[in-house]
């Protein structure tokens, strides 16, 4: 017969291994979208030049290089010339946003036009994903030609975002699925432990392990503390045998000492309290231990 007693460890173990599992997976899940952000980013940086590439052509310069971009902080990037420019600002608002509306990632941002000479701000403007934030001034003020530098600062977004969302929904996913485990353990130890503390039904006596009583037609009888462990053990096993040995773990281990004759004292008194019952014994298995025989029991007052 399966033994009880080791299933609720092994299904939590399981049970726990899967709950690890899931995490994992979430997570691995979450990082799993660096390649398609990395990509994302790729990407940005040619919109970018072609912010550049555009600027000079509208100033009417189609020979003169647009610089590398640089990347100047996390979230901000460099666009420089070769050559001194002039540039319409209406016209570079609109590149910029007609451009960066291929950019899944660039929602919101400031764009800065700095002077190379002293790095002063010669024009700015900011861009939003709602259109009634955009920060937008002097357009058709046509900029002197000059040697500009354009910087673009994004929002923190993609990436960072992302994989904080893909976490803080596993957190939640995997607080909700521990929270209905934990709950579940809880609700199975609560019944494992209403039956090792509850109430059990003995032929016609009924057995109360918390009070320690034995009840029958309307008379108590009290047990002492070891003769209600002796036959709570009993309780959770009828009729099947139960090895000397486990009783006497069970019953005395935890008190540092376990003497011999004192198992068959307490089965010795308890028989006495039970064969009030004579549906209820308990009988010696030769070489193995003790078993707790209850017959079917038929109420006397019961119809035909």
């Amino acid at each position: 017969m399966l033994d009880k007693r080791n299933f609720l460890p092994v299904k939590r173990k399981h049970i726990g291994g899967l709950l690890i599992l899931l995490f994992v997976s979430i997570i691995c899940l979450a990082f799993s979208i660096t390649g398609n952000d990395d990509f994302d980013f790729a990407r940005r940086e040619i919109l970018l030049r072609r912010i550049g590439h555009e600027t000079l052509l509208q100033s009417g310069d189609s020979i003169s290089r647009v610089l590398p971009v640089k990347k100047i902080a996390k979230n901000e990037y460099q666009i420089s010339f070769e050559n001194a420019f002039t540039f319409q600002p209406e016209s570079l608002v609109n590149t910029t946003q007609r451009l960066l509306a291929k950019d899944p990632l660039a929602n919101d941002y400031v764009v800065n036009v700095l002077n190379c000479a002293n790095a002063s701000v010669a024009y700015g403007y900011a861009i939003s994903k709602n259109k009634k934030d955009d920060i937008v001034a002097c357009i058709g003020r046509r900029q002197p030609k000059a040697c500009y530098i354009i910087t673009i600062k994004f929002k923190p977004t993609g990436i960072i975002t992302a994989q904080n969302g893909y976490l803080l929904g596993s957190l939640t996913v995997l607080a909700i699925v521990g929270y209905i485990f934990f709950r579940s353990v809880k609700s199975r130890r609560a019944l494992v432990d209403s039956q090792h503390t509850g109430t059990f039904t003995l032929g016609s006596m009924s057995f109360d392990a918390e009070t320690r009583k034995l009840m029958i037609h309307g008379k108590t009888i009290d047990l002492t503390r070891t003769e209600t462990r002796v036959l709570r053990i009993f309780a959770l096993s009828p009729n099947e045998a139960i090895e000397r040995s486990r009783l006497q773990k069970e019953i005395w281990e935890d008190e540092g000492v376990i003497v011999g004759r004192s198992l068959d004292m307490f089965i010795s008194k308890l028989r006495k309290k039970l064969e009030i019952d004579p549906n209820i014994k308990i009988v010696v298995i030769r070489g193995k231990g003790y078993k707790l025989e209850v017959s079917a029991w038929e109420n006397p007052s019961a119809p035909n």
